[in-house]
């Protein structure tokens, strides 16, 4: 019987990077985490874990904190440009699928699941930026990171993201992120500005003739703001060069372009500030998620789109079931090859959603924006049947 791996490099401390370590402690195997990035709160955007991935924080214990430091999200509602209602999506989740769909800043999020790991004797390294793997059967994997240090241990795990350094080891001459042609512009607004409009936990987004828009609350806490979030067409621009403009200047762009849009849309943008934009990265398929003892997850092995707001979930999904299948001791090549063929055909599933959502945020004719809408009000409700398998899915029970 072969011996079970005593330690894992961890590369990543994002949302599948913490979760992977937690569970691999869980099956008795030590996990240390090299992050790129300093440890810091306060950073980042909001986000959304569906119920397939609060099943995945309940699986941890902590589903009822990110519930309490989050926001529950009932539904999403959908509006055209001129705020005439289209639809409603994603409602009665918790019943429906034993856990409900939960906004939470992603700072926050990343401030729980680096406290469990700690908690959990997961070892924790930050500002340290993978650049090598090198993999010799019949020594310690080793990782080189820029600082001139090294790491050896038994296997690695890349979860380091769309721009993923352990992706390139794994997949030397494999796809490289590329943007969809859509830019994202966001950040927090104080609660004061829907001031009047009830929209309760209820995330309301705008379809528009070019773009989209969407808001909601990411926290439970009163004094915390709003999230937004403006999708546009990148018009040659990508996002370092709209990084590179002052914030007035950002602020401009956001009025010129959403000019004519219903309300609130206008006051949130005026109320806006630290305005973050990001590309919308895609990455082609992978021929493998692993190599030798190296095994991508998350991003790093199924980039996606944030148009099915599934990324953060699939992470946490790809986490447990990694810890689940390394706890049967298997031979680690066996255990990699039965994750990637249990998870590659859900994901990849996926992924060709966000891409297809992605496509009616680009730019239409007046015409096609109505024809559209028009759609819409028929597709929403087929569309979220066709979405449940995506909820319903339990990775604890896998």
């Amino acid at each position: 019987m072969s011996i079970r791996p005593r330690k894992a490099l961890i590369i990543g401390a994002g949302i599948a990077g913490p979760v992977a370590g937690i569970l691999l402690r869980r099956a008795g195997i030590e996990a240390q985490i090299f992050e790129a990035w300093p440890y810091s709160k306060g950073i980042g955007g909001g986000l959304q874990i569906a119920p397939n991935g609060m099943q995945v924080m309940d699986e941890l214990g902590l589903a009822r904190e990110v519930i309490g430091r989050g926001s529950i999200a009932d539904s999403f509602d959908f509006y055209s440009q001129g705020g005439q209602k289209l639809g409603s999506i994603n409602r009665d989740m918790e019943r429906r699928f034993g856990q409900p769909a939960v906004n939470i800043c992603r700072a926050t999020l990343n401030e729980i699941l680096i406290d469990k790991a700690w908690c959990s004797c997961v070892s924790l390294y930050f500002e340290k930026r993978l650049i090598k793997i090198e993999d010799r059967g019949d020594q310690p994997i080793i990782a080189y990171f820029a600082d001139g240090t090294t790491a050896e241990g038994d296997f690695l795990i890349g979860a380091d993201g769309v721009h993923s350094v352990a992706r390139r080891q794994v997949v030397p001459d494999g796809p490289k992120p590329f943007n969809t042609g859509l830019i994202g512009f966001g950040g927090f607004v104080p609660r004061t500005v829907l001031a009047g409009r009830a929209i309760g936990q209820r995330v309301e987004t705008t379809f528009g003739q070019s773009g989209f828009f969407g808001y909601g609350l990411c926290s439970s806490d009163a004094d915390d703001g709003v999230m937004w979030w403006s999708t546009q067409p990148a018009h040659g621009m990508d996002a370092a060069m709209f990084r590179a403009q002052d914030q007035a200047t950002l602020k401009q762009h956001l009025r010129d372009f959403h000019r004519g849009w219903h309300d609130p849309i206008p006051a949130i943008i005026e109320a806006a500030e630290n305005i973050v934009v990001t590309d919308t990265l895609d990455v082609s398929t992978l021929p493998t998620w692993s190599r030798k003892r190296s095994l991508l997850i998350g991003d790093a092995a199924h980039a996606t789109s944030p148009h099915a707001g599934q990324g953060a979930s699939l992470a946490l999904e790809d986490a447990l079931r990694l810890g689940r299948l390394m706890a049967e001791g298997q031979e680690l090549s066996a255990t990699f090859q039965n994750f990637e063929a249990e998870r590659r055909p859900r994901a990849e599933k996926i992924v060709a959603i966000a891409r297809r959502n992605g496509n009616s945020k680009r730019e239409f004719s007046a015409t096609g924006a109505f024809i559209r809408d028009q759609m819409l009000k028929w597709l929403l409700p087929l569309s979220s049947k066709g979405m449940d398998f995506m909820y319903a899915y339990d990775a604890r029970a896998a």
